[in-house]
């Protein structure tokens, strides 16, 4: 038995890139940034050192979620890696990817994302379910919850990673 499970939280390093393949279904493509903090060993300080992951989303959730997303919008996902390998102009090429089954904004709504999770299986099923809700739009016609501002308690020096 082997497991696929990736859990990632960053910010998006561009705007989204939505498209459809020939049948129809939408494709979100973006990337997250992710910090890996260490020490330095010659200085003894602990440093930030980025890790650029790419992402993608299929099905109707993407093209929803496109008009959500954008630069710099703090999100945590989760998914698993699938790595792809082609030939372009006679060189192999590879990439190791996120396919994002779930995400959640991190951020406040009024910097660049909602407060909600998305959730639901993007493949249609394929042996497995989530266990969150189906996808919902963040709207204010839902009955109003406590807001916290997790910026206001968490601070990202206090985090080990």
């Amino acid at each position: 038995m082997s497991i696929n499970r990736v859990i990632i939280s960053g910010n998006l390093t561009r705007d989204p890139e939505l498209r459809n393949t020939q049948s129809g279904m939408a494709v979100l493509s973006f990337g997250v940034a992710v910090n890996d903090r260490r020490k330095n060993p010659t200085t003894g300080e602990w440093e930030d050192y980025p890790n650029f992951v790419d992402c993608t989303m299929f099905g109707a959730r993407a093209n929803s979620l496109s008009q959500y997303l954008s630069k710099g919008t703090k999100v945590s996902i989760e998914g698993k890696l699938r790595w792809s390998q082609w030939e372009r102009d006679g060189q192999k090429r590879s990439k190791l990817e996120v396919i994002v089954d779930e995400i959640e904004f991190m951020s406040s709504r009024n910097s660049n994302g909602g407060g909600s999770s998305y959730g639901g299986d993007t493949y249609g099923n394929q042996g497995y379910s989530t266990p969150a809700p189906a996808y919902s739009a963040p709207a204010a016609a839902a009955p109003a919850a406590p807001v916290i501002d997790a910026s206001s308690s968490v601070y990202d020096d206090d985090i080990p990673f």
